[in-house]
């Protein structure tokens, strides 16, 4: 018997079996929506009046922050209020287990450095969505949507629902091979109102968020908000600025007192300078602060100038490729219009109905200065700039039905996406007798007019996928589900170019071809009892694929960004990435104490890289499947809390991910197999201590991240490090009378943070540009290290109204 038949019989027996129960007791019980069971009767489920429906008896509170069910977890908007102004909340998330976050700024705003991993898993293998949108493949260049710090402002978060394994069958993802971040936003308020806050910082930050909370408008419960946010700074690693702004509205409107519909909209325009990637041989010779050559100033291009002509600064001319040390600038510029409407409809006492209609359009250019490809001008510069931009729209409808003990779901979603991803380059002013000849070029402003086009490729992909799942609860603390998820995405691209002045070969690049990943069955098998008072045990086991990724000419391991003959080469065997991750789990939940234990497994399978085939003589860049991963973990935490408003928290991860097999490139066997994976930890652990006295909560955190693998056979590792950080918050609530604050003011916040308190030197994010093989092929000269940022002081003022 198939596996499709297999959860036929398993979904029939368990509908028979509950009916017959039911009817045998003369009662009628309604599971409800989440796997973990309720540790009291069931209730029926009704469409929620609220953002989801997480908020019922089946979610345990961990320290008023972090929810947990099974292989879920949530992290709130208190514990990401914790972090600075600003601060991407995925810095926050990396507190939990098996998760780390990496970013080259202190804020986590640079969305060049910005990478999480979670066990084992890149940010690309992860499944991102906004209040059930689909964000896309999160990378720097997103070909099939945005950021979620671009689509959202943190202070506008809710919470992020973690599903740590590849199952969540009901998300809008084909990416979530290693799991899946569900944001939430905040509801409008039922009372108008507003927030202001505004936050300084080390390096000239300047943080400001405003939102005004109509509150109910009328007796219908009419409410919207609208918020802006200004997010300004300067790098702390040689010049440049980090500028974002972003507006955000949301509007509900109830329709009786079980459904209501709600739209988003999102406008987010953002603009820096990127951090100068850095190579093992850079950092031993010059150190971490070696930067881009600009500096807002014409000295900065004149010594770019005077680099491309071999004269460079001291301490340079130690390096195996001076050239190629440092550019002019590196900057980007994004803007994003990204929303949706959604609707949440009780067409019954136990069925709900839920719809999502979205879209989305992003306009980017990310530049760099190479003195690789001289202007027509005679200037021994260029401006290379990619230009990709995004249309995108799609639908997502699911129904619910309790019936018997039984919690039933089917949806489906459907998503087009058109992606362009253009690089063109630009003249750069010739430098006669010391005087430039016009002025001075920014990176981050918009370019236009360019005197060539590098190549092109547009992209249209139609992406379909549909679930259906189960949840039984044949005690009132028993659950168990099944459900399986299908797969059809096509890919077409077309209006390939290459230019051979710039690549210097006659190859096309692939254009005219299409690549379908499709699977009909992925299945997703769950448990979770509920046992004396306080105990949990939970399993869970999914399999999950991930749809061809797309980018620029040879950019990632996407199979279609390639030539014309290594798409030939590679097209009759390539295959789709598939993991299948087996999990399981056992939590205690008590007043003093809250432990738990996630242990997992998982076989990534068909793994995609780049990698060099063909003649030795005349190689070919190609895209093929190179083997797997398999990984083996272990996470653990508890939280202590031995007198009131104290709370201790420690978590341990361990992480053994190693590749399958050995890999042949350019006609060399590479031993990577039994080899932890690039840029992921085999060790992490974070302990924090919070404390609340009345008005005044302080708090310190710390983490270890081990040792990472930095060239595939792991001949060369970056070190591990320690990192600190401190905060303290006074409330002012109960003083504001005595202040003689307007009765307007219903709180007032004042924050201190330290990031990097220790002021630990580390690398933070590594393989930007990809990893290498081993030093045999320039390991050490491979720049795609990041060093994070030094100690950074911040404060915040908050007034709410």
């Amino acid at each position: 018997m198939d596996k499709s038949r297999l959860l036929f019989v398993f979904l029939g027996m368990t509908f028979l079996y509950s009916t017959s129960a039911d009817a045998s007791s003369g009662r009628k019980v309604s599971a409800g929506r989440n796997i973990a069971g309720s540790v009291g009767r069931p209730a029926a489920v009704r469409a929620p009046m609220h953002n989801d429906a997480v908020h019922n008896d089946e979610t345990i509170e961990v320290g008023g922050t972090r929810r947990v069910q099974g292989i879920k977890v949530s992290l709130g908007q208190s514990r990401i209020e914790q972090q600075p102004p600003g601060t991407n909340p995925l810095k926050a998330l990396a507190q939990l287990p098996g998760i780390m976050y990496q970013a080259a700024d202190a804020q986590g705003v640079d969305v060049w450095s910005s990478q999480v991993f979670m066990h084992g898993f890149q940010q690309q293998e992860l499944g991102f969505t906004l209040d059930d949108m689909p964000l896309g493949e999160v990378t720097y260049r997103n070909y099939n949507g945005l950021n979620p710090i671009m689509a959202i402002s943190s202070e506008n978060v809710e919470r992020i629902d973690v599903s740590q394994s590849a199952g969540a069958e009901e998300i809008a993802s084909t990416s979530n091979l290693g799991g899946s971040l569900s944001y939430k936003s905040i509801d409008p308020k039922d009372v108008m109102g507003g927030t202001v806050r505004q936050g300084f910082g080390s390096y000239g930050l300047f943080h400001t968020f405003a939102r005004f909370d109509s509150g109910a408008l009328n007796a219908s419960g009419t409410k919207f908000f609208a918020s802006y946010m200004r997010n300004d700074s300067r790098y702390w690693r040689g010049y440049g600025e980090n500028f974002m702004q972003q507006i955000n509205v949301k509007l509900v409107q109830p329709i009786g007192q079980h459904s209501r519909v709600a739209a988003f909209f999102d406008w987010s325009d953002l603009h820096n300078d990127g951090y100068q990637d850095l190579s093992p041989e850079i950092l031993g010779t010059l150190g971490q602060r070696v930067s881009n050559y600009y500096n807002g100033r014409a000295s900065g291009y004149i010594a770019a100038y005077q680099a491309a002509q071999g004269r460079f600064p001291a301490g340079y001319e130690k390096l195996s490729d001076p050239l190629d040390a440092s550019y002019y600038d590196g900057a980007t510029s994004t803007v994003d219009y990204f929303g949706g409407l959604k609707a949440d409809i009780a067409l019954g006492h136990n069925l709900t109905w839920t719809t999502t209609a979205y879209g989305h359009g992003e306009d980017n250019q990310t530049h760099w200065t190479t003195p690789y490809f001289p202007s027509p001008n005679g200037a021994p510069l260029s401006e290379l700039s990619k230009q990709p931009s995004i249309q995108r729209f799609g639908v997502l409808s699911a129904m619910h039905y309790d019936i018997a003990r039984n919690h039933i779901g089917i949806g489906a979603w459907y998503e087009n996406d058109s992606y362009q991803s253009p690089m063109y380059v630009y003249s750069m002013p010739l430098v006669v007798n010391g005087v430039i000849q016009g002025s001075v070029p920014n990176g981050r402003v918009w370019w236009k007019n360019p005197f060539g086009q590098i190549f092109n490729q547009n992209y249209n992909t139609n992406t379909m996928t549909a679930f259906v799942d189960d949840t039984f609860h044949p005690t009132r603390n028993i659950a168990l589900s099944a459900g399986f998820k299908s797969i059809l995405s096509t890919v077409r691209v077309g209006d390939g170019y290459l230019n051979p002045a710039y690549y210097g070969l006659g190859a096309a690049i692939t254009s005219g071809e299409s690549l379908t990943a499709s699977s009909a069955f992925l299945p997703h098998l769950a448990a979770d009892w509920h046992f004396l008072k306080h105990h949990e045990l939970f399993v869970d086991i999914s399999k999950n694929l991930h749809t061809y990724a797309e980018c620029g000419y040879n950019l990632c391991n996407s199979p279609l960004a390639v030539s014309q003959s290594a798409f030939a080469l590679s097209r009759g065997g390539i295959k789709p990435e598939t993991a299948w991750t087996y999990a399981a789990g056992y939590r205690f939940n008590g007043d003093l104490v809250s432990a738990s234990v996630y242990a997992y497994r998982t076989n990534f399978k068909n793994r995609l890289q780049q990698i060099t085939a063909g003649s030795l003589i005349n190689p070919i860049s190609a895209v093929q499947n190179v083997g797997g991963v398999t990984m083996n973990g272990v996470d653990a935490a508890i939280t202590i809390t031995p007198i009131m408003n104290l709370r201790i928290t420690n978590a341990v991860s361990y992480n053994h991910s190693t590749y399958d097999q050995n890999i042949t490139n350019s006609g060399v066997s590479f031993p990577t197999a039994g080899k932890q994976v690039v840029n992921f930890p085999r060790f992490m652990y974070n302990t924090s201590l919070a404390y609340q006295y009345g008005a005044f909560s302080p708090h310190i955190d710390a983490a270890y991240i081990g040792p990472r693998n930095y060239a595939y056979t792991g001949d060369v590792k970056v070190g591990g490090y320690w990192m600190t950080n401190l905060g303290v918050r006074y409330r002012l609530a109960t003083a504001t009378r005595a202040l003689g604050v307007p009765k307007i003011v219903k709180n007032v916040e004042l924050s201190f943070d330290i990031s990097n308190l220790l002021n630990t030197r580390y690398i933070s994010t590594m393989g930007e540009n990809g990893n290498p093989m081993s030093i045999s092929t320039g390991a050490l000269t491979t720049q795609s290290m990041l060093p994070g940022a030094p100690r950074v002081f911040f404060g915040s003022l908050r007034i709410d109204f």
